[in-house]
């Protein structure tokens, strides 16, 4: 696992990388960060439903509820284009952060998107 304060930076970034891609619960959201991080990531619900609900503050993101054939109705997130936006900020300004330390650490480019 990683230093939490880590993942603590970069929630946003990958709620909202997830979010772009389809509509999605809490729950599914916290089953695809493990699925895609092999578990290395895994959100509480402490941390996963506040992070949410600033996103939907700063109007990253909106909430709908959708009926299930079984069970109660779901609360799902989508991204909104302002979501979208500033996930393009984000995401350039994570690709820069990562080359600079990257640099810092003596590597050339390791773990860029640009490889």
């Amino acid at each position: 696992m990683f230093n939490r304060e880590l993942v603590k930076g970069s929630t946003s970034l990958l709620l909202l990388q997830l979010l772009n891609e389809r509509d999605m619960y809490g729950y599914e959201l916290v089953k695809e960060l493990e699925r895609r991080s092999s578990n290395e990531f895994s959100l509480k619900e402490g941390t996963l439903y506040p992070a949410l609900h600033k996103l939907e503050k700063q109007e990253y993101i909106e909430c709908y509820w959708q009926a299930q054939e079984k069970g109660p109705a779901r609360k799902y997130y989508r991204i909104t284009e302002a979501g979208r936006e500033i996930l393009l900020e984000r995401t350039r300004e994570w690709n820069d952060f990562v080359s600079i330390m990257n640099k810092m650490m003596g590597r050339k480019n390791h773990g860029t998107a640009e490889e």
